[in-house]
């Protein structure tokens, strides 16, 4: 069953309000969904949302999902690869991107002065 994402024309986003920790995540990051029809369960869908990282904020195991992902670092810094206390890890500065096969690990995370990541989940309905 094909889902579809709302058709959304151009319109200015209200930063200041909408933002939730998600599921799983520490206190200090936070998600805001700018569209979705992601059916998890059913594995169908997409999600495409802003996550934020309040300074020092920070998770401390790897995530692995059955989605893609693409991830786009808009302003801030995020180090990857952090220990359970927050230590360690390569820290990337704005502009860079990654692309995320479903089952591949990645994280943990942290970011020393906050950011902001501009990401996309979705299901690839052919494997379905």
């Amino acid at each position: 069953m094909p889902m579809n994402k709302p058709h959304l024309e151009f319109h200015t986003l209200d930063l200041s309000s909408g933002w939730v920790t998600p599921p799983g995540y520490p206190a200090g990051i936070q998600q805001k969904i700018l569209a979705s029809d992601i059916e998890e369960t059913k594995k169908v869908g997409g999600r495409t949302r802003l996550l934020r990282f309040e300074p020092g904020a920070f998770t401390t195991k790897p995530f692995v999902h059955d989605h893609w992902e693409e991830v786009f670092l808009m302003s801030g810094d995020l180090i990857v690869g952090n220990d359970e206390q927050g230590n360690g890890g390569e820290q990337f500065p704005p502009n860079t991107y990654a692309c995320r096969p479903p089952g591949a690990y990645h994280g943990p995370f942290k970011s020393v002065a906050g950011c902001v990541l501009f990401e996309i989940h979705y299901y690839d309905e052919t494997q379905s």
